[in-house]
């Protein structure tokens, strides 16, 4: 029978597929698992204000500025995400040695995060995101950063902190947000050695970079990362998204795969040993969206940190839909604890 056949699919109902009692002890857990973040560090600076008038000098709006906030952003939301999960997080990534790289590494260590594995790179500014909020919308964002990869010098040394960081966690999270440090070499590396050790790879991973992550355990694509890294153009109806999850499922030899479908909540692919792919589309939790920004960065988190605490793909899944409804009904780059979540069930 075809790759093709060996196949069963379920739309869930709106009920979370996970009694309050087995998800109460998953997350109980949470706390004594140990979670690697290898990723593009980023900070990002919110801008929040109010419009009252157009601009006499053109037609945009005239933002007076009540406050600015930053926040980890990119793997740093993820670093943050497990942090407030309770979970022990190490953090591998390069910063520059500018201002907003400091207070990246400071605000990591103050929440407790391993920092061994943050390289400073004098050659490159430290990737700064900034966006400006007015009454709740967003009004224009403009990026600082230098998107070319790492040199072969950092590559060699972020490999060698990365021995010891690997061997302490429970499972790897890439964290690629198209920025440079993630090359092929280094994935390769890291992902056979996790493999080697019996740990699960975890990806969210850019379209551009779907070829370098074959053989991990499980990646989590919106619609159209799916697609584009497959070569296709996004289409969001439940036959293209199970189509397109069994080629990539296929293609990278990966056993678990969830594609964030916005507002159509969730799909769950899960391949057993026989082979056989069971597919469950999950409906979204979210009751208000106000921000999409960072509910990747939640779901990985969430369903990585789920998976390693004893939870089965599907019910990985539901917590990590669950937590990403939570943060699309925040304002910026959020994040969900142990206490959200819990109530939220």
């Amino acid at each position: 029978m075809s790759y093709y056949c060996r196949c069963w699919r379920k739309r869930s109902s709106i009920n979370p597929m996970i009694k309050l009692a087995r998800a109460r002890s998953i997350i109980a857990n949470f706390s004594r698992k140990s979670v690697l973040v290898v990723g593009d560090l980023i900070m990002d600076r919110f801008i929040w204000g109010t419009v009252a008038r157009i601009s006499p000098e053109a037609p945009v709006p005239v933002v007076d500025v009540e406050r600015e906030e930053d926040r980890p952003g990119g793997a740093g939301n993820v670093i943050f995400n497990l942090v407030d999960l309770e979970a022990k997080v190490s953090a591998a990534g390069i910063i520059g040695m500018d201002a907003v790289g400091e207070r990246l590494a400071r605000d990591f260590e103050y929440r407790g995060v391993n920092i061994e594995g943050i390289l400073l790179d004098p050659a490159r500014p430290t990737s700064l995101k900034t966006r400006i909020i007015a009454t709740h919308q967003h009004v224009v964002r403009f990026d600082k950063e230098f998107k070319a990869p790492i040199s072969a010098e950092f590559e060699k040394r972020l490999l060698g902190v990365l021995k010891t960081s690997l061997a302490q966690a429970d499972a790897v999270i890439f964290s690629d947000y198209g920025k440079g440090l993630i090359a092929s070499h280094m994935a390769a590396i890291l992902i056979d050695s996790a493999r080697k050790m019996g740990k699960p790879v975890f990806v969210d991973p850019k379209p551009e970079n779907f070829r370098i992550y074959r053989n991990v355990t499980c990646m989590t694509p919106n619609t159209n990362e799916a697609f584009l890294g497959s070569g296709e153009l996004p289409k969001n109806t439940d036959h293209a998204v199970e189509t397109i999850g069994r080629k990539i499922m296929r293609r990278l030899n990966i056993s678990e795969l969830v594609i964030t479908r916005g507002a159509q909540g969730m799909s769950v692919f899960d391949r057993s040993r026989t082979g056989t792919v069971r597919i469950t589309h999950i409906p979204t939790k979210a009751k208000e969206v106000f921000d999409v920004t960072g509910a990747g960065d939640t779901v990985i988190s969430v369903y990585s940190l789920a998976r390693v605490a004893g939870a089965t793909a599907l019910e990985a899944a539901h917590l990590s839909n669950i937590a990403a409804g939570l943060v699309v009904g925040k304002i910026g780059t959020a994040t969900v604890n142990r206490k959200e979540l819990l109530e939220a069930l």
